[in-house]
């Protein structure tokens, strides 16, 4: 089996998960990427992508307690897998490599 690879997308998500830490629910993930990266970002979109991200192994969840400003639904909790900190520090390495491959820049 090959290497697996992150989309762009996927990569925001699964970094805003490390941010959050215990706070890695749909909503939180949408406003930190909007603020953070001044992004509009769709809520099914997360979802769909935290979904990936734990079929491929990346994030876990688990279910959060129930709150009465949710109606007293509960959240869904996500947490970056050994795999998924292993994946970020490859993606971290591999983009400072070719940042060093960039010649001095000089402006005028």
């Amino acid at each position: 089996m090959g290497k697996e690879y992150l989309g762009e997308f996927e990569e925001l998500v699964l970094t805003m998960v490390g941010i959050l830490q215990e706070e890695a629910y749909g909503n939180a993930i949408v406003t930190e990427i909007e603020e953070r990266v001044g992004r509009r970002v769709n809520l099914s979109a997360v979802h769909v992508t935290l979904y990936r991200l734990e079929d491929k192994g990346y994030v876990k969840s688990s279910m959060g307690g129930a709150t009465n400003s949710r109606g007293g639904r509960r959240k869904r909790i996500f947490k970056v897998t050994n795999a998924g900190l292993a994946m970020l520090r490859a993606l971290k390495e591999s983009r400072m490599d070719m940042w060093k491959l960039i010649p001095q820049l000089k402006f005028g």
